[in-house]
């Protein structure tokens, strides 16, 4: 019964996918195979005869690299802009010499093309890499390389991460420390402090005529005039004596002491009729839009005093624009709260809410782009092809943010789900399509195969040591997150995050793992239809 049961396409694809979680689950000295373990059950099933159809699994690569691209666009581009150069430079030779030392070793060993690929993106553990692999080649020789490499792809990286440091001689929690406090200056900590108007040079000037909060960077919550806790506005006049509440990191409130006066211990209290709320920007009308646009005391007689996304807490200045998801730290008159409540949505179910449409017309423009054949002259013509075209409207999409009501983002969850789903539908088809040929390929060219993948692993790593730690001379946190980063290894950035406290590691794999994802996708391409 069982047997005819797997005849059954959706049947084989759920006892797949749960008897490759059960396995993924399974750790060896902490590492697992976590959800790549599909591809070795699909595998299996494969050689014993399973099939699942070439559409279902077409429908989970473009929801994969779609969702990866949504995800990965902002981060990309910000890379570029403003998170280190050096770090790209050390993933982009990271990336580069994991290519041309796997098409070295392709000559020296007579490696098939379509092996090539497969041996790439498994000797860097990366499966958009291993969907691009077989989109180029249409063969399963890719998917069969790439689950020879990928044992040692896991391992090699996360003893290499755990060796490094003892090698070099480094202390990596002192490191931590001294690193720690230079990033913290970053994004300083927004700090609440009261003032007394002391300095009779601002005596009689409204905040206005002040720019106060340009010329200080601090904000204004509330303030005690002649007894009476008020809201201020611009129009607000400062009187010799009076009480002012300010937001802001250490060097605005010191800017503020300057301009106001004496700074004091304590902190005013709300009027009954005045409220502190915390909101979140749900409403699509308001993203993108700057602070200034939306005139606060004008329209709600509210201030906004803090906007933290994505954990930091950011200065809520004319100029900042919004965030869908934005948390708003607001304080003003209750009835004007509840009005600029409304009107930002601060619906927290929404953050979890899937809209598809941006996400069907992502997709549907991304196997557009995909089709489009770029022609160089003298022959030579280049197609993004079905990943590329989809990861590279998405990535476009993602940064651009919002067109007219439409958001191109989505809520973590929601990612990771879509993400998940789109995965693993993949590694099943393409496991059970590679599984026909599995045991015939590695009889011929299995331990050779392995051996090029484990080299295609370490090469690109002892490129990254010397150029990132004598030519650029980073620290070894950074330089952990960044090979970690480079490789796509997760569990090498576990393994790096658990030898010392602190989220350097995480910040340098975060910078550096969108690039090295679009660029080993670029890479592979390249070689599935230059390389012969």
């Amino acid at each position: 019964m069982f047997a005819e049961l797997l005849k059954s396409s959706y049947f084989a694809l759920f006892v797949i996918v749960a008897l490759g979680f059960m396995l993924g689950r399974i750790k060896v000295k902490g590492v697992s195979l976590d959800v790549s373990a599909v591809i070795f059950i699909a595998l299996l099933f494969g050689h014993y005869g399973v099939f699942i159809p070439k559409e279902l699994g077409n429908f989970g690569l473009v929801l994969f690299i779609f969702t990866i691209g949504i995800q990965a666009g902002p981060g990309f581009f910000d890379s570029f802009r403003s998170k280190g150069k050096s770090l790209i430079i050390i993933t982009l030779l990271l990336i580069g010499s994991a290519a041309l030392t796997a098409v070295g070793l392709k000559y020296a060993f007579d490696v098939e093309t379509e092996s090539l690929v497969g041996l790439i993106a498994g000797a860097l553990t990366s499966t958009p890499g291993l969907a691009v692999a077989i989109d180029s080649t249409a063969s399963p020789l890719a998917s069969i390389a790439y689950g020879i490499a990928y044992p040692f792809g896991v391992i090699g990286v996360i003893l290499f991460v755990k060796l490094l440091p003892k090698m070099m001689r480094v202390d990596l929690q002192q490191e931590a420390r001294v690193l720690d406090a230079q990033r913290r200056s970053k994004f300083p900590d927004m700090q609440t402090c009261l003032f007394k108007v002391t300095n009779e040079a601002v005596v009689g000037r409204s905040l206005a005529e002040l720019k106060f909060s340009t010329m200080t960077g601090a904000i204004i919550s509330r303030m005690k005039s002649e007894g009476e806790i008020t809201i201020p506005m611009g129009v607000t006049v400062l009187k010799l004596g009076d009480w002012v509440q300010c937001v802001g990191t250490n060097d605005a409130l010191s800017q503020a002491e300057v301009m106001l006066g004496e700074r004091e211990e304590g902190e005013l209290p709300l009027a009954e009729t005045q409220d502190i709320q915390s909101l979140l920007l749900t409403e699509k009308r308001i993203v993108g839009k700057q602070i200034g646009d939306l005139k606060l005391h004008q329209n709600f007689g509210c201030t906004i005093t803090r906007v933290r996304r994505s954990g930091i807490d950011l200065t809520p200045s004319e100029s900042l624009e919004l965030k869908f998801g934005d948390k708003l730290i607001v304080v003003g008159e209750k009835e004007g709260l509840n009005g600029f409540a409304c009107m930002i949505g601060n619906n927290a179910k929404l953050l979890s809410d899937t809209d598809f449409f941006p996400i069907a017309m992502g997709i549907v423009l991304g196997v557009i782009f995909g089709k489009l054949n770029i022609s160089f002259g003298d022959g030579m013509s280049f197609s993004p092809g079905l990943t590329g075209g989809v990861l590279i409207v998405a990535l476009v999409l993602s940064a651009i943010g919002k067109t007219g009501p439409v958001l191109w983002s989505m809520s973590g969850p929601s990612n990771q789900l879509l993400r998940q789903l789109g995965l693993l539908l993949f590694l099943a088809e393409v496991g059970t399509s590679a599984g026909k040929t599995l045991v015939q390929t590695f009889e011929t060219s299995g331990l050779q195969l392995f051996g090029v993948g484990a080299i295609i692993t370490l090469v690109p790593m002892l490129v990254a040591v010397l150029v990132g730690r004598w030519v650029f001379k980073i620290s070894m946190l950074d330089l952990l997150g960044t090979i970690t980063g480079g490789m796509t290894s997760t569990p090498g950035l576990a393994a790096a995050d658990s030898m010392v406290d602190s989220n350097i590691p995480s910040v340098a794999y975060a910078t550096v793992y969108p690039i090295a994802m679009v660029f080993l996708i670029i890479f592979i391409q390249l070689i599935a239809m230059l390389v012969v």
